[in-house]
């Protein structure tokens, strides 16, 4: 990588090469370019002496510091936006496909899905884990190594006009939109506002590009359509175009399904009718890309749960489905529509807070409730703003409490340890902090089979 970025340096060294940037001093390799963020928490120039001694060649900063060694610094105005210049030269000089998926709910697990569905054929390189944001997606993108024959790169927002900055970087070749929902509403105002961010993924496509998109909420397609001239839509409504929705269905007793595509069977083990939506949209891009209709198939099926979304663990006699890495009024129905329509012992719904809703929290988290008690599901625990809701709500099935550690002594006593337990709720809850207190109270039960 050379210095060569339209960033004025003191001194400026002639053709200068680095190996890699980092934004983390603790983590910076001999040859780096370190670029100095300052956030609310922390300011990265208070670092820059330990990132050259660690053998950062260069450094990136807003204000210059007086450091042992010749190494430059390049002065800017906003180190933030040096990093987007710095991503958007690398994006220049890739001359392979960009890919870039944004949504209300479920950017992760298609991005690992669209990997998979390319993995077979292409070496890709994607964004890890949920590395989505202005400082995450730069990174990835300057990340990638020579020999990538595909870039998958995840789009998150939480205030407007993220989602431009960072489609004007990627200038992605296909743009994939999952879903709009009612998610980050206290910086996004409303519904319309998240559809307007989320379109500027498609306004700030590459020249020739490709738009896929869900077919849910119903009015999404049209507006994919009233900001990009080519757009393709997946899914299971007959909005989405013929040849895009799934063939031969059939879901197994974990609630996770099979279907045909382009004459190739496709096994999920991801649970959930919204996992089959994901899929195909991976599935789109890679037959967009030239991947061979076997091998993506094959790819998408080979692509398990990550991390809290959506795992599946067995204590004892319960089978718990961990899904609290996020959540939003779109991915909490999808989770309770899953629960409920699994197989097996009694269904028990563990809710925690919805983040970030702004004014709208009370109204959407009492929607949300009245859909989990509207389905066949024998315990409803409500807790935070579901606790809230459920003010003057009288159903035998429901459990309030502040929080999941408070709740948890009710929970305990109503279950009889072979229940489907759904654990739910934005991250910032830590609802898998019940995961221990639920393995010590039942894990060590044996279960016949297991």
């Amino acid at each position: 990588m050379r210095a060569s970025l339209g960033l004025a340096a003191a001194p400026s060294p002639e053709g200068a090469v680095y190996s890699g940037v980092s934004t983390d001093s603790r983590t910076v390799e001999p040859g780096d370019l370190y670029v100095a963020l300052a956030g609310a928490r922390f300011d990265g120039h208070d670092f820059l002496a330990d990132a050259l001694a660690r053998g950062a060649r260069g450094a990136v900063v807003s204000r210059p510091a007086a450091v042992a060694g010749a190494a430059p610094q390049y002065i800017v105005a906003d180190t933030l936006v040096a990093l987007g210049t710095l991503a958007a030269w690398r994006r220049t000089e890739l001359r392979v496909p960009v890919v870039a998926i944004t949504g209300s709910a479920g950017k992760t697990t298609t991005k690992d899905l669209t990997r998979g569905a390319l993995s077979g054929t292409l070496r890709v390189h994607a964004t890890k884990g949920n590395l989505n944001n202005r400082i995450g997606m730069p990174l990835t993108l300057l990340a990638t190594p020579e020999d990538a024959q595909a870039v998958v790169l995840e789009l998150g927002t939480n205030e407007p006009g993220e989602i431009a900055v960072l489609a004007r970087i990627a200038r992605a070749d296909v743009g994939v939109v999952i879903t709009v929902g009612e998610a980050h509403l206290e910086k996004l105002g409303s519904l319309d506002g998240v559809l307007s961010e989320k379109m500027d993924l498609l306004r700030n496509l590459a020249a020739g590009g490709q738009a896929v998109v869900g077919d849910e909420p119903d009015f999404l397609p049209a507006a994919a359509r009233a900001a990009w001239r080519r757009v393709r839509v997946a899914g299971w409504s007959g909005r989405a175009d013929a040849d895009l929705r799934p063939e031969s269905v059939e879901a197994d007793e974990r609630g996770a399904y099979r279907f045909r595509w382009r004459g190739q069977d496709v096994t999920l083990s991801l649970p959930g009718r919204h996992a089959v939506l994901d899929a195909l949209l991976a599935l789109t891009v890679a037959e967009h890309l030239g991947v061979p209709a076997r091998a993506a198939a094959e790819g998408v099926s080979a692509v398990g749960a990550g991390s809290l979304r959506g795992e599946v663990r067995r204590l004892g006699g319960l089978t718990v489905l961990v899904d609290c890495y996020n959540a939003n009024p779109p991915s909490v129905r999808a989770a309770l529509d899953l629960l409920a329509s699994r197989s097996g012992g009694r269904k028990v719904a563990v809710l925690g807070s919805m983040l970030e809703l702004g004014e709208a929290s009370a109204a959407l988290h009492a929607a949300v409730l009245r859909h989990a008690l509207s389905l066949r599901l024998g315990l409803v625990v409500a807790t935070g703003a579901f606790a809230d809701a459920a003010a003057g709500i009288r159903d035998d099935r429901l459990v309030t409490a502040t929080d999941w550690k408070s709740v948890y002594p009710a929970l305990r006593e109503r279950l009889a340890g072979d229940e489907v337990v759904l654990l739910k709720a934005s991250r910032g809850v830590a609802l898998e902090g019940i995961l221990p207190l639920l393995a010590a109270d039942f894990g060590a039960v044996p279960v016949e089979g297991a």
